[in-house]
């Protein structure tokens, strides 16, 4: 993006640059630079911000799905306030005594931000009594081990580094010792037929397990998860799990998903 472009044009830009990489698996710089009548190096810069997000990997004359999933530290700074507000609305759902199982990522990481009164746009830090969570994620842990009210269990498992959590026989054994009245867990993507799927089989086994576990289940995915394929689908999905995204699904998205009985919620 230049200087004197409008963000908006650029922001527009890259949605359909994402949305032709989920409906074909690649893109070209000639190809979206005659689309967008703009020059190709304007391309490779959309191209090269993208990937530094981790939405792409850059191949020679423009680019393709990445086939790993991005660090979390990279996932924290994509659409940081999609995930705040998504954090908020799941936060609202959490209630004293209550226990919670939070999976681990960058929106989740957003909940335990809300919760822990730390999110700047709701600075207020709700005074809990008897609220349980269990999480594997590091960053989740230290976000609300010092909260007054709220006892924490970081369950055992083999830490993955760019996921900063911890999975594995361990994780999902560890599950089994609690009752859970929430679970809030992360995906990798969103297809367009409506199929919740992630990047690895060890994360997924586990927010599959916890999905189980609890008595109402939610889903948390931002907006640029819409239209992202990856490899593994999150199943089963017990019937009337709520998803929880930012703004509106495309149509035909939400049909698929209504089909397959997701309640999505739409974070205010």
């Amino acid at each position: 993006m230049t200087a004197r472009e409008p963000r908006a044009l650029a922001a527009r830009r890259h949605d359909e640059i994402l949305r032709q990489l989920a409906a074909d698996g690649t893109v070209s710089v000639e190809a979206m630079a005659r689309h967008f009548a703009v020059s190709r190096e304007t391309i490779r810069r959309d191209l090269k911000l993208l990937a530094e997000r981790g939405h792409l990997a850059i191949v020679h004359g423009g680019a393709t799905r990445r086939a790993d999933e991005p660090a979390l530290a990279v996932r924290r700074g994509d659409n940081p306030r999609g995930k705040a507000a998504i954090g908020r609305a799941a936060a609202r759902l959490v209630e004293d005594g209550m226990v919670v199982l939070l999976d681990s990522g960058a929106t989740t990481l957003a909940i335990a931000t809300a919760l822990a009164g730390a999110d700047p746009l709701a600075p207020e830090r709700r005074a809990f009594t008897g609220l349980t969570v269990c999480t594997n994620s590091l960053p989740v842990a230290v976000a609300l081990c010092r909260v007054p009210g709220i006892r924490l269990h970081l369950l055992g498992g083999e830490v993955n580094a760019a996921d900063e959590a911890a999975f594995g026989t361990e994780a999902v054994e560890a599950l089994a010792r609690f009752r859970a009245d929430l679970a809030f867990v992360g995906a990798g993507g969103l297809s367009p037929t409506g199929d919740v799927t992630d990047f690895a089989l060890l994360p997924t086994a586990l927010r599959v397990r916890m999905l189980a576990l609890a008595s109402r289940a939610y889903i948390v995915a931002d907006r640029s998860k819409f239209g992202r394929l990856t490899p593994i689908r999150l199943q089963p999905i017990p019937p009337g799990t709520g998803l929880i995204v930012d703004a509106a699904p495309p149509a035909p998205m939400a049909e698929a998903l209504a089909r397959r009985g997701l309640e999505v919620i739409v974070a205010g």
